[in-house]
């Protein structure tokens, strides 16, 4: 994955202005959200690969926001907060974050992390080019146009092998009926 699309959830508009600048600067697609239901809708719609989220949010606290976030997704979530207490770093990483960043933070540290995250996001999703997606007894072999379930192939329409090819693909994403 060369360009992940991030999700940044900060309130402070210049701390916000910062990391999109940074984040445009160096070619990647973001999108924003300034709370922490705005950004469980952009999240569970937008679809990010990454998310970048402030803890002090308006609406809801930023544990909150991740542990509702992976009631249904792994993907990365890096803190980036002021709250530079162990035992908030601790309650972050514990409900689920995969980083934590204490403002201020150097956009370097910054641009570090995420490469971090997109490495991850790589060895979860397989090296780019794999024609087969196991997950449990389901085989799906992209290459031969097949999948299997407990080694016995599956009869499935066009239809069915394409979305069956659709929810491997973004396995531990919510997808919309579109």
């Amino acid at each position: 994955m060369n360009n992940p699309k991030i999700l940044v959830v900060e309130d402070d508009s210049t701390v916000r202005n910062l990391i999109t600048t940074t984040l445009k600067s160096n070619n990647y697609t973001y999108i924003t959200a300034a709370n922490g239901e705005a950004a469980i809708a952009a999240a569970t719609t937008q679809q990010p690969d990454v998310v970048f989220l402030d803890l002090g949010l308006p609406d809801l606290d930023g544990v909150e926001v991740i542990k509702r976030i992976r009631s249904w997704s792994q993907m990365p979530i890096i803190v980036i907060s002021a709250r530079s207490e162990d035992g908030d770093k601790v309650a972050a990483l514990d409900a689920g974050a995969d980083d934590y960043l204490t403002k201020p933070f150097s956009v370097t540290e910054l641009l570090a992390r995420l490469r971090v995250a997109q490495r991850r996001i790589t060895t979860v999703e397989g090296k780019p080019g794999d024609s087969v997606f196991h997950n449990g007894k389901l085989t799906v072999d992209y290459a031969a146009g097949c999948a299997s379930l407990n080694g016995e192939e599956l009869k499935l329409t066009p239809t069915e092998y394409k979305l069956l090819c659709l929810l491997a693909k973004d396995a531990g994403k919510v997808l919309t009926h579109t």
